[in-house]
């Protein structure tokens, strides 16, 4: 048995599985497969073509701890999920983000609000993009990787899977911390190999190539290979492999 709120019009090429939730004013286009014990939230817009597999939560309201770092800060408007997605299995969407047209957030991915993903970007399975996050087109994020608040990816950006970026050099022990937070800013076409970790406030500069298991803790030239702990110059990136 579904729960459709009286007020979804859905169009009659839209497929839903059983035990699926959909609250008031969501808006569906055409062609959108769901699947089942999915629950979408109030408001959230949902592009043609878009598949949502089973269990997916989608336009979550947020509810941050007491002593979240990250505060809520009025209204925070419905999700809004462009055509031809792909939303996997159990995957967690917050409302206040807007994910682009053919992009994947795969299964078990989260995505909280206040993000920003661009087209054709690919998600990977058990991905965690915090809050205030812009993600550019074209950009991969493989599985397990950890994008922290605050954090910038920009276009044709690579990141492999388990990789680490962080925002905050104070550890939770000083009021100081709240006007210093600041996430990566990993810059066109830059790629991070597995594993790797970016300290806050860094910036992967263009077509910069970060070693497997890298420790960066400062900003890199345009079209280097760093590696290392910590991350050191190693050579120029191989004029093949640019963009």
């Amino acid at each position: 048995m579904n729960f459709i709120d009286p007020s979804v019009v859905l169009d009659e090429t839209v497929e839903v599985g059983y035990f699926t939730v959909i609250e008031k004013g969501v808006k569906i286009g055409k062609h959108v497969k769901i699947g089942n014990r999915v629950t979408i939230h109030e408001g959230t817009v949902i592009g043609d073509g878009t598949t949502i597999a089973d269990g997916a939560v989608l336009g979550k309201p947020p509810k941050p701890a007491k002593t979240s770092t990250v505060k809520l800060v009025g209204d925070i408007p419905a999700l809004e999920i462009g055509e031809n997605c792909t939303i996997g299995a159990n995957a967690v969407i917050y409302r206040g983000a807007v994910i682009g047209a053919n992009t994947l957030v795969a299964d078990l991915a989260s995505v909280r609000e206040n993000v920003k993903i661009g087209e054709y970007v690919i998600v990977g399975r058990g991905v965690c993009i915090e809050n205030h996050v812009e993600i550019g087109d074209r950009t991969k994020i493989q599985s397990n990787s950890y994008i922290t608040a605050y954090s910038t990816l920009e276009d044709h950006v690579f990141i492999a899977p388990c990789v680490t970026t962080t925002n905050d050099n104070y550890m939770g022990r000083t009021e100081e911390r709240f006007s210093k937070i600041k996430g990566a800013t990993i810059k066109r076409g830059a790629r991070v190999g597995g594993a790797s970790i970016i300290l806050p406030s860094i910036t992967i500069a263009e077509e910069t190539f970060v070693a497997a298991g890298a420790l960066v803790t400062k900003d890199t030239e345009p079209k280097t290979v760093v590696k290392g702990l910590p991350a050191k110059f190693s050579k120029m990136v191989d004029e093949r492999e640019l963009l």
